[in-house]
């Protein structure tokens, strides 16, 4: 199958795949360029960002391509409003919002002309976020990482959302070959996302041990943890995420990062501590079919084999 272009608003993908917003820090400029370069569209992951250095990532960004570049930023952040003004003001092409649900985000994407895509995991949400102007929508299953919003597999969500909604439809979870790509495709996906892929890649901003965990791990090694976000989280086991489970992990500071949390325990500095390599006290959250990934390759290599696979399917 040859894969369609994505449009998004103004903007076309030539090739219609989305590089997953990975927070903390793990896909930075440097990643989202490279996917963009190739004809996907690279996000930057926004969480945990201050102004200046989303600023400085966008503005690297945009040095190294012309493709299109966009933030992924959680709904739950304490700073939402500021990170998506600061990335329109400084000419993002598009905002994609998860981990909660905002209406005024579109009327700030409606003033400045910038695309925005919510992820949801429903019809209802969907149905929403269509007549509220989003210009597409990301629909995440139960086998995505990070936060979740359903237990629902996307290959059972994205039919009944295509019936409902006329804007693009982007398929994100368990989405690792050409093969799924195409999966997608046949249900009615205009596009999909892709994090765990991309995670494990020569330009993820992961730290090296990182990227060898995600390598090292085993399906029984990926576990769903309760996030201070509110949401359950899926994760990769290692010594913190037990700790996690077994009860709370309460901060001993807290940086009022969430406009609501939990408290037991810091997602953002947790996920610092993995990006940086820290695999004792850090949170590594994962796709559920991470596993299946046996090695790390330059994102121009992925993306070139991931349209070969999808060509050769029927």
């Amino acid at each position: 199958m040859k894969l369609p272009e994505l449009k998004i608003g103004s903007k076309t993908a030539r090739v219609p795949i989305v590089q997953g917003g990975m927070a903390i820090r793990l896909s930075t400029a440097r990643l989202a360029a490279a996917v963009a370069e190739e004809g996907g569209i690279g996000l930057i992951a926004a969480s945990g960002m201050s102004h200046p250095e989303l600023r400085y990532e966008i503005k690297l960004a945009r040095s190294l391509t012309n493709g299109i570049i966009g933030i992924n930023i959680m709904v739950a952040a304490s700073d939402f409003a500021g990170v998506v003004h600061t990335a329109i003001d400084a000419g993002i092409d598009l905002v994609v919002a998860g981990a909660g649900f905002s209406r005024d985000i579109f009327g700030w994407g409606k003033e400045s002309g910038t695309p925005i895509v919510p992820i949801v995991s429903s019809v209802k949400l969907a149905k929403i976020s269509e007549k509220l102007g989003a210009s597409a929508i990301v629909v995440e299953g139960k086998e995505a990482g990070g936060h979740l919003g359903t237990d629902i597999s996307v290959r059972e969500l994205i039919e009944p959302i295509r019936a409902a909604v006329k804007i693009p439809v982007i398929a994100a979870g368990g989405v690792l070959t050409g093969k799924d790509i195409v999966e997608m495709f046949k249900m009615g996906a205009n596009g999909v996302q892709m994090g765990s892929r991309f995670a494990a890649s020569v330009e993820s901003n992961a730290a090296p041990s990182l990227k060898e965990y995600y390598l090292k791990s085993q399906p029984e090694d990926v576990v769903v943890i309760n996030s201070p976000v509110g949401l359950p989280g899926r994760a990769v086991r290692t010594p913190f995420s037990k700790r996690v489970i077994a009860g709370p992990v309460p901060p001993k500071t807290c940086d009022s990062c969430l406009k609501a949390c939990k408290h037991n325990f810091c997602i953002v500095r947790a996920l610092t501590r993995a990006q940086q390599g820290d695999l004792e006290t850090g949170l590594v959250f994962t796709g559920e079919y991470m596993p299946r990934i046996k090695e790390i390759l330059p994102v121009k290599q992925i993306i070139k084999q991931l349209i070969e696979e999808a060509e050769s399917c029927n």
